[in-house]
């Protein structure tokens, strides 16, 4: 990059945000065993939800000129 700071994807030493351990990793996040007990315990296949259509709540009344008949 010739304007800028390199950017490298090589792992840097971070803290967890959970258990507070020093580890390495690319990026900021979990530790590796933060990372499989969170899939563990809060991991759920995915699933399709049916949901009702959205219709629209009426909280406007018509005014006169637009009731008027001609």
């Amino acid at each position: 990059m010739e304007d800028g700071l390199p950017i490298t994807l090589a792992p840097t030493s971070s803290t967890c945000p959970r258990c507070h351990a020093l580890h390495n990793a690319r990026f900021y996040g979990p530790c590796e065993q933060c990372r499989s007990q969170l899939k563990e315990t809060m991991g759920a296949t995915a699933r399709h939800i049916e949901v009702a259509e959205y219709v629209p709540k009426m909280n406007v009344t018509p005014n006169a000129v637009a009731t008027k008949d001609d």
